[in-house]
């Protein structure tokens, strides 16, 4: 169907009677039809016509308005969608930009200093990075020799150099030194005593909740090292036990970090796995014994008197 360019309905009808349509009428002129008929005829031809093209229009028109209006409604939505991609990407950035810089960023209250003798907890960069990506971190980052350590060794970032290293999606980022350097004196969670591991532990959770770690992962924890504290073998006084759940937390809790992001997925750690903790146990126990025996296969040696030559010392030997 052929577009209209006009409204038809704004035709006036002509006068069929006049001359300019004599050919036509008589082209319609019989026997049977007189002039004026014919030119009744052509007027009937005319009207039908023009309504029909009167509807077209109106239809027309319709369609016209139609497609206005979603070309307004794309043409809205396209812009609403720019507008929060660009919301999104400033709010990126400035994510980004304050999770770089931290310290510039957080809060400071209005309110006094406070006393000075309250403890300052400073924690190494090194750990608190790891907090922040949520891998596995040592527990002695946390203890009163971990945090004196920290304090220290302590830099502001313009005396640090910066190195490149792979962030989580592959690319490289620039960080301080300090940040990707772990302490030269950490000590494995296996070697702390109880009590550094129990100074840790209330800390490191503090962290955890301060860096926004999901509540879910932060109460398995707080639940995992409670457990720990409340198993027999934690309050027994054999030594393999003690040593096993010590050895026992390190492991479970490193597994549990590195299972999270595999298919499979972790799992809740304060589910204390009675048979891998018996396991430990025995590996203890055997490596204890092994020692133990190799220390008794060494060669007995009759200490030497302080008197004796280096030439008596080597014939001696010999």
């Amino acid at each position: 169907m052929n577009r209209l360019h006009s409204d038809p309905s704004l035709l006036v009808c002509p006068d069929f009677s006049g001359d300019p349509y004599q050919a036509s009428r008589a082209s319609l002129v019989s026997p049977t039809t007189t002039d004026a008929q014919a030119a009744d005829l052509l007027r009937a031809v005319w009207i039908t016509t023009n309504n029909s093209l009167c509807a077209q229009w109106r239809q027309q028109v319709t369609e016209d308005e139609r497609l206005r209006a979603e070309e307004q409604r794309l043409a809205e939505e396209e812009s609403e969608r720019q507008r929060l991609a660009l919301r999104l990407e400033e709010e990126a950035t400035t994510a980004d930009e304050r999770k770089k810089n931290r310290i510039k960023h957080i809060p400071i209250p209005v309110r006094r200093r406070p006393d000075s003798t309250d403890d300052e907890v400073l924690v190494s960069d090194f750990a608190l990075r790891k907090i922040d990506k949520g891998h596995f971190v040592e527990l002695y980052y946390w203890t009163n020799v971990g945090l004196q350590d920290a304090h220290s060794n302590y830099r502001t970032r313009d005396d640090e150099g910066m190195i490149p290293t792979a962030a989580d999606d592959g690319s490289t980022v620039w960080v301080n030194a300090a940040v990707a350097k772990p302490s030269s004196r950490v000590i494995a969670d296996r070697d702390l005593s109880p009590v550094e591991f129990a100074q840790a532990v209330l800390r490191m959770i503090a962290a955890l909740e301060d860096y926004d770690w999901p509540v879910q992962r932060v109460q398995m924890l707080a639940r995992f090292w409670g457990a720990l504290m409340l198993h027999r073998y934690w309050n027994s006084m054999d030594r393999i036990a003690q040593r096993a759940i010590m050895i026992y937390q390190e492991e479970q809790r490193r597994a549990w970090h590195n299972a999270i992001p595999l298919p499979k997925g972790a799992w809740d750690i304060s589910i204390l796995d009675e048979d891998a903790l018996l396991r430990t146990f025995d590996r203890v126990f055997r490596d204890m014994r092994h020692r133990d025996l190799d220390e008794q296969r060494q060669p007995w040696r009759r200490p030497l008197p302080p008197s004796f030559s280096s030439f008596e010392t080597l014939s001696l030997t010999v």
